[in-house]
């Protein structure tokens, strides 16, 4: 896609950075308020749905909940799980729908004020300037594979989960997955119905249940608000951002992940990677509080809507809570790659954000954005789709709609106030 032929100007009044449901978002509310303005997309538009989901990929969240502005699901699975070209079929007829302003291919490498107070963007098509921008790239940038990587036998082939796309992309032989938060579980699960004996390191991620009580959990926490609750009313305040999100699956029509049960199928668990010596991987001595702790996440969710039911007296049928099946053997475990025949390694442990190409002063000691609901400390510069950026949904489908319709406002309110300022100086 590239604009309907059109070529880049030398300025815009806003330029996107980002052609995902997000920076398409913000175009479709610039679009209708015919604000000038242009997407820039380094790949193609989905690119992260498109090149960075494996085969069998599909949505945690029910398609309802796909709510782009102006262009709601309207499949006949309101309650199913688009899968992966779906998911990019349903992006692509978006960006169509209202002719997205898109030059994809176009990388922006810096993001810099010139002395006149506009901003500068220097991209793999050239220099272009804007009044303002809207950073629509997320938070997952870099895929994370720690240092101790470089200590695993040379003949083991490792990828990050960002670069699985199916089990026959692996080598022969046994598979270990580190990290279980969505995409590990997932993951593991699908070499696991495929065949193939998997490992998992389990951490910390907790897990929930797929429905409770008739309906999806979604369905459920929805009605209750969760996903409207803004940062700054949420119990941890903005230390949720780095919380992992917990583990279900849309695949097979939506069920539970349930490890314990893969256990008993023969998926070997351990606890969290420690350390690796001579091929030999040390994991830590808490398998079994992890597994607890994910199941008591699942089970207090469950609480708070028996709660909600009650208050309310809605008709839901009972539902029997869940109990382990299987629990570890306390102990340290240890595996040794060679020996166990261990012939891959698959990475889930993440991505790092990256935004050094932006030289201007926003960023707190981590280099994460300061911000308030994507509006930063500078003026005319706004961020968008990152992870609770103003509530759960921010991230996703679900809340990408209310947060650039809250830039929108933003937007129009500094386009207003310059020209007021320019117009005070004739």
């Amino acid at each position: 896609m590239n604009a309907q032929g059109t070529k880049l100007k030398a300025h815009y009044k806003v330029v996107v950075i980002g052609g995902g449901q997000a920076g398409l978002s913000m175009s479709y509310q610039l679009t209708q308020r015919k604000i000038d303005h242009v997407v820039l997309e380094k790949a193609r538009i989905g690119f992260s749905w498109r090149e960075q989901r494996w085969d069998t990929f599909c949505l945690v969240t029910p398609n309802w909940q796909c709510n782009l502005p102006g262009f709601p699901y309207a499949g006949i699975e309101p309650h199913g799980f688009m899968k992966k070209d779906e998911i990019v079929a349903y992006i692509e007829s978006y960006a169509r729908s209202f002719r997205a302003p898109v030059f994809e291919g176009v990388s922006v490498t810096r993001l810099r004020k010139s002395d006149d107070g506009l901003f500068v963007l220097e991209s793999t098509a050239g220099t272009i300037s804007a009044n303002q921008v809207v950073v629509a790239i997320g938070g997952y940038h870099k895929p994370r594979i720690p240092s101790l990587a470089k200590k695993l036998p040379a003949h083991i082939r490792q990828i990050h989960s960002s670069e699985y796309r199916s089990p026959e992309q692996l080598p022969d032989g046994k598979v270990l997955v580190i990290g279980s938060g969505q995409s590990g579980c997932q993951i593991a699960e699908d070499l696991h119905l495929a065949g193939r004996k998997v490992h998992l390191c389990v951490g910390s991620a907790p897990r929930v249940a797929r429905r409770y009580r008739g309906r999806d959990v979604v369905d459920w926490l929805a009605d209750m608000g969760y996903y409207d609750m803004p940062v700054d009313e949420h119990p941890l305040k903005e230390g949720v951002r780095a919380k992992a999100n917990h583990y279900v699956t849309g695949r097979d029509g939506g069920r539970d992940i349930d490890l314990r049960l893969r256990a008993l199928e023969g998926m070997s668990l351990h606890g969290r990677l420690k350390d690796c010596n001579e091929g030999v991987m040390l994991f830590a001595d808490d398998l079994a509080a992890n597994l607890d702790n994910a199941d008591r996440s699942s089970e207090n969710i469950k609480n708070t809507i028996d709660q909600y039911i009650a208050d309310r007296r809605l008709d839901a049928p009972l539902e029997n809570r869940y109990l382990p099946l299987w629990k570890p053997n306390p102990g340290c475990s240890t595996l040794d790659l060679v020996a166990e025949q261990v012939c891959s390694i698959v990475w889930s442990v993440g991505f790092e954000s990256s935004f050094d190409w932006i030289e201007l002063p926003v960023f707190d000691g981590r280099g994460y954005p300061i911000h308030s609901r994507g509006v930063s400390c500078e003026s005319g510069l706004y961020f968008l789709g990152l992870p609770w950026m103003y509530t759960w949904g921010s991230g996703r489908f679900s809340g990408v709609a209310r947060d650039s319709a809250f830039l929108l406002e933003k937007i129009e309110l500094e386009c207003f106030t310059k020209a007021e300022e320019i117009d005070s100086s004739l």
